[in-house]
């Protein structure tokens, strides 16, 4: 049984639970296997069309566990670059997953339980949740993604700033720099983030799938080379089911019906 991740279901919404409470929800070696396992699982299940990523408790994700880290010192630079890849594999497991992940946050996320919040498609935040770089606070460097994904929505001063200072920002000033979906009263980010994933499981999957790689694909693409993936992705959608019920629903004034369409989740 799961002790690292623990899983729910609610209809087409599937629940992933990072659960370490006692320790904020510290990232463990278990999270490393479990999150990028349960969510192959999600995406290779048709009934799951969406899902929701969260921490045990009132708190997200503290990041990485100090005690563990401090070993790693006397560890030759190989094998403190393996340990690393845990974090990276894991980022790239939420990044590539075809379905929408929502990111429910309560509490707070540093360090890399804020790269994990970040590597999600949206974020539902707390309004009393904080953010923040930790690393400089303990002599450590960024990683997980996190200055690539900050990158993409504040200045390059902000950037610096958050990263040399480690300091706090709220989820109302995270809100107001655009990185988050839904801001809501304390406790409610579960809730809101489940309704949010709800009305995209509603969606035409496969259509979902290629806006996700085309949304990704925008922020280090030139304009050409993004239009060449859009024809691509364009050219793909007009020959699949799903437009085919989309478009007649719509001529047909009546309400589309994508979930039997589903089938194989759509990679690119």
């Amino acid at each position: 049984m799961s002790t690292a991740v623990l899983i729910r279901q609610e209809g087409a919404v599937r629940i992933l639970i990072n659960n370490n409470p006692a320790k904020r929800n510290a990232i463990t070696a278990g999270l490393y296997a479990e999150l990028p396992a349960a969510l192959a699982e999600a995406q290779a299940d048709a009934g799951v069309r969406a899902i929701v990523l969260t921490g045990a408790g009132d708190f997200f994700c503290s990041g990485g566990d100090l005690n563990q880290l401090a070993k790693r010192r006397a560890m030759a630079p190989a094998q403190r670059r393996e340990g690393l890849e845990g974090l990276h594999d894991l980022i790239r497991a939420i990044r590539n997953c075809s379905k929408p992940v929502i990111a429910a946050v309560e509490g707070g996320a540093a360090g890399a339980g804020l790269s994990i919040a970040l590597a999600c498609d949206m974020l539902v935040v707390a309004k009393n949740a904080f953010f923040s770089v930790t690393y400089v606070k303990v002599g450590l460097t960024p990683d997980g993604g996190v200055t690539a994904f900050l990158s993409e929505f504040v200045s390059r001063q902000m950037l610096m700033e958050m990263c040399l200072t480690g300091d706090r920002i709220t989820g109302e000033r995270l809100h107001a720099m655009g990185a988050v979906n839904r801001l809501v009263e304390r406790g409610a980010a579960l809730n809101e983030a489940i309704a949010l994933a709800e009305r995209l499981a509603t969606a035409p999957a496969r259509a979902s799938a290629r806006i996700k790689t085309l949304c990704a694909n925008a922020f280090s693409a030139d304009l050409d080379a993004q239009m060449e993936l859009e024809a691509q992705l364009m050219v793909e959608s007009q020959g699949d089911d799903e437009a085919a019920e989309g478009i007649g629903a719509f001529l047909e004034k009546r309400t589309p019906e994508f979930v039997a369409l589903s089938g194989t989740p759509y990679a690119h």
